[in-house]
């Protein structure tokens, strides 16, 4: 495991500030690269009752990204939809590692939930 000096605490926010981020678990049911990006895939995500386009910036950091299909995971739902790479990410995935320096793995559930499931 690398050595990674933990950042500081970012300053204090209310419960109410948490509770504006709705993120939920999704299974990832197709990973495809952009031709026209060096670090994007798009993910094709299952919320349940919904289906999203999520963007991810994952392609430089891993060898084969088709690797995390039929994976849950957490991803933030209700951030404002972004276009990169000339489309549209209609969420975040919340990943662990990237602002640290590290290859970031996902942040998973620890046993199987039904996709939609809030967290919090």
């Amino acid at each position: 495991m690398p050595d990674v000096k933990p950042a500081p605490v970012r300053p204090a926010i209310s419960v109410a500030d948490v509770e504006k981020l709705d993120v939920r678990v999704g299974t990832i049911l197709l990973v495809e690269g952009l031709p026209h990006s060096a670090k994007l895939v798009r993910l094709r995500v299952d919320f349940g009752d919904h289906t999203r386009v999520i963007l991810a910036g994952m392609k430089a950091e891993r060898a084969n990204p088709r690797e995390i299909e039929g994976r849950q995971a957490l991803f933030v739902l209700n951030v404002e939809p972004k276009r990169m790479a000339g489309e549209v990410s209609e969420g975040m995935l919340f990943d662990i590692g990237y602002a640290d320096g590290i290859t970031p793995v996902l942040a998973v559930p620890e046993k199987a939930v039904p996709n939609g499931v809030r967290v919090g």
